[in-house]
């Protein structure tokens, strides 16, 4: 290992950054956190980087894009260690993680396609907890039934942010608009696919931020594209990373 880093001429922390549009004292940072070798020194006390460092920072701004920087430093630092299983474990953990993100998004759009335009019951046909509170809202009653499940159930969806229902000024009931019924029925479906409170959460809040079900086919459309991303930045930077293995022999 040691000749290895001595192959090659010698490298000044400048010659490293000017072709990544890095500064010198982020190459500096990148050795101290371990995701280049440890540099040799001159007799003036000067890092003396090599090629095997110059492969070593493609590796990692490779690695980044598809692991995130976190990660990509953990790998960087572990190949660096000698721990190249630990790394290859490191990226299997990514490469899961992005495919429970497609699993993710498939359910998703499952569940939105299962969803059918609803029609707000007529204000005053039912009196007392189960009656509609006007135009677009009903209680927690017809809402259960219409789901099939128990008030409780939503009750708890409530504490868990799945559902947002305002409180009716005179009799203190809960109200569901329709943006809450969507919101219900979307957790409805997620939680039949087999989906935790806490991974329906993030869901849920990406569809009120959308606006609705319309505007968020576009945020789809975008989740397809960053994974798709996502997996490609991953091949490349396997590609890096194998290079900088064979350079370290």
């Amino acid at each position: 290992m040691g000749q290895n880093l001595q192959n090659g001429r010698q490298l000044r922390p400048i010659d490293l950054a000017r072709g990544h549009g890095l500064s010198t004292q982020a190459i500096r940072n990148y050795e101290e956190a371990g995701i280049l070798p440890a540099a040799a020194r001159t007799p003036h006390g000067y890092r003396a980087y090599t090629s095997l460092h110059a492969a070593a920072l493609r590796a990692f701004l490779a690695l980044v894009p598809g692991h995130g920087h976190r990660t990509a430093t953990s790998i960087m630092r572990t190949v660096n260690q000698g721990a190249t299983e630990e790394a290859l474990r490191l990226i299997d953990e990514s490469h899961a993680q992005l495919l429970d993100d497609r699993r993710t998004l498939k359910a998703v759009e499952s569940a939105l396609r299962d969803l059918e335009p609803t029609t707000a019951p007529e204000p005053g046909a039912v009196s007392g907890p189960a009656a509609v509170s006007g135009p677009g809202g009903t209680f927690i009653g017809p809402l259960a039934g219409q789901l099939g499940i128990r008030p409780a159930t939503l009750r708890k969806w409530e504490r868990a942010g799945l559902v947002r229902p305002r409180r009716d000024p005179q009799t203190g009931y809960r109200v569901y608009d329709e943006a809450d019924v969507r919101d219900a029925r979307l957790a409805h479906q997620l939680r039949r696919g087999g989906y935790l409170l806490e991974q329906i959460a993030p869901l849920i809040a990406q569809v009120r931020a959308a606006g609705g079900l319309e505007p968020l086919e576009a945020a789809l459309c975008d989740w397809h594209g960053r994974l798709s991303a996502r997996g490609r930045a991953m091949l490349t930077g396997a590609a890096e990373l194998e290079a900088y293995l064979r350079a370290r022999g």
